[in-house]
């Protein structure tokens, strides 16, 4: 009876019902925005909180740590001599939350789903050189406990690694998937709103605009989640979230705003911790553009950026500034930051490119905060050299389409990384095989007509060095030559702001969304309410 009654009440909490004084010690309540949550397929999802969840109720056969494979699903793995093979032997106590047991067939499986559905996931898998035509002799099951990864050509280890512990190579329950299967979807209508994993956490409730529930799934193999459930509850408003975990109804707020994190920082009884994330905030040029594809006219711009005032006044914490194209804590990052407020060096440069009277361009801006406050403080600096910059506001949609098809001058965007490994980054960034306006490989550097041959070259040779020292020193290469002369203006990495109230530990967060686990976050003491 008691363990109904506690499902029941957070059932309740996470559909809006009135509030505990306290959370109860073995549920975990999480308060944040879940207005991109539209699917739970692993196949499928590309949005920050459903890689999240994922996380929680998929296995995969591996994760990484200290960039080194770390068995999950797999007990051990080998790769053939000439790189071009990788074998796993799978565990033999690992459980779907179905009861069935975890074999090489659910993993081949999920690997051509993915890939043969041709959707988020099939993005990242396909640069393992997968296709929907060769995905079945390349990603196969020898037997039960056997997976086998044929590649084309060899691939950097850390590279494949990276690939296969990101969300996109999370096993799912074949047997369940072919039940539930209609018109050969691969299960993907089921799967969105439901759950085929091993992971630590199963899916016990799901309200669209409301909330998720997720329930321990005890027979988990590497042991026993510590929270018996955690509500994620749909809490848009920073200052809701703030008031909630002071109150005692939350005990993790998320998404919070610059003045309520720093009135929780304030405060002795919460915790405020600042996570490095691999997205980038930055200005793309469009070298389409005449006075774009001058350099000298792009290095001014990047000297008309006031990156330390723009992060104390307008971020105030929740960024932190960042220039080059690889976000801190990937490897290989370098950390230069060449470029500082100077308007009398910037109009010298658009004097020597001939605007010394200066030239009007347009910025194009997601009608959100911090965006439109970033613009505003770039276009007042920008006006002191002579630059008139029309701020053009539009949602995100509009923003995308137009950036996507090269119709835009200059473009405030954000820059995210699909799975945790420095080409995911380096390759959007630096990497254009082909600049022709039909052209179908259409990244970042295509975006903004960089056409960059040799650059181009030492990237796809990074993605198949196996010398980590060597790979590295290439992307190295690449950072430099962005920074130096690519359409780009990087300003800022993006944090992740966690406040906790101080009982919680044990929360792991990293770059990734899909790299927040709640398995053994705890609750070390109980709780009283915070609020002032």
């Amino acid at each position: 009876m008691l363990h109904v009654r506690t499902l029941i009440c957070a059932i309740l909490l996470v559909l809006g019902a009135p509030a505990w004084a306290q959370t109860p010690a073995n549920i975990l309540m999480v308060g944040m925005r879940l207005d991109d949550l539209v699917t739970l397929d692993p196949a499928e999802v590309f949005e920050v909180s459903g890689a999240e969840i994922v996380a929680n109720l998929y296995d995969r056969l591996i994760d990484t740590e200290n960039g080194q494979p770390k068995g999950v699903l797999a007990e051990s793995w080998k790769i053939s001599p000439d790189g071009r093979q990788y074998i796993f032997t799978l565990k033999k106590n690992a459980k779907f939350h179905s009861g069935k047991t975890v074999t090489a067939q659910d993993a081949a499986w999920s690997f051509q789903r993915a890939v043969k559905l041709d959707r988020g996931g099939a993005l990242i898998l396909k640069q393992l050189g997968l296709t929907a035509q060769n995905v079945a002799l390349r990603a196969r099951a020898e037997n039960d406990l056997t997976f086998v990864l044929d590649l084309d050509d060899a691939l950097s280890p850390s590279l494949v690694w990276n690939i296969l512990a990101s969300y996109a190579a999370s096993v799912v329950d074949s047997r369940l998937g072919s039940q539930v299967e209609k018109d050969g979807d691969f299960a993907s209508t089921w799967l969105r709103m439901k759950d085929g994993g091993s992971g630590p956490f199963r899916l016990e409730l799901w309200r669209p605009g409301q909330g998720v529930i997720l329930g321990r799934f005890a027979p988990h193999h590497q042991g026993v989640p510590v929270p018996e459930r955690v509500g994620i509850r749909h809490i848009p408003e920073s200052s809701v979230q703030r008031l909630m975990l002071e109150k005692g109804d939350l005990d993790i707020a998320r998404n919070l705003s610059p003045d309520d994190m720093d009135k929780l920082t304030a405060n002795p009884d919460v915790t405020v911790i600042r996570v490095p994330q691999g997205g980038l905030f930055y200005i793309g040029m469009n070298m389409k553009v005449r006075a774009l594809a001058d350099p000298k006219v792009r290095r001014a711009l990047k000297l008309l950026i006031d990156y330390d005032g723009i992060a104390k006044n307008i971020l105030k914490g929740t960024k932190a500034v960042r220039q080059t194209i690889l976000a801190q804590g990937f490897p290989g990052a370098l950390s230069d930051t060449p470029y500082k407020l100077d308007i009398e060096a910037a109009k010298r440069l658009l004097a020597e490119a001939g605007y010394a009277k200066g030239l009007q361009l347009t910025l194009d801006v997601r009608n959100v905060s911090p965006s439109i406050d970033i613009a505003q403080a770039i276009a007042a600096d920008f006006a002191k050299a002579g630059i008139a910059l029309e701020i053009v506001q539009m949602d995100n949609k509009q923003l995308l389409t137009r950036y996507r098809a090269r119709a835009h001058m200059l473009t405030l965007a954000q820059w995210s990384p699909d799975y945790p490994d420095p080409h995911a980054t380096i390759q959007g960034f630096a990497w254009n095989p082909d600049n022709a306006d039909g052209s179908p490989y259409r990244l970042l550097a295509w975006r903004n007509g960089w056409n960059i041959p040799e650059l181009t070259g030492l990237v796809q040779a990074a993605k198949s060095e196996r010398d980590t020292a060597k790979r590295l020193s290439h992307y190295e290469a690449a950072q430099r030559e962005a920074l130096r002369d690519g359409p780009y203006a990087v300003m800022f990495q993006d944090m992740q702001i966690l406040a906790l109230r101080k009982s919680v530990q044990g929360l792991r967060a990293g770059l990734t969304p899909d790299s927040m686990r709640y398995a053994d976050a705890k609750k070390s003491v109980a709780q009283k309410s915070i609020a002032k």
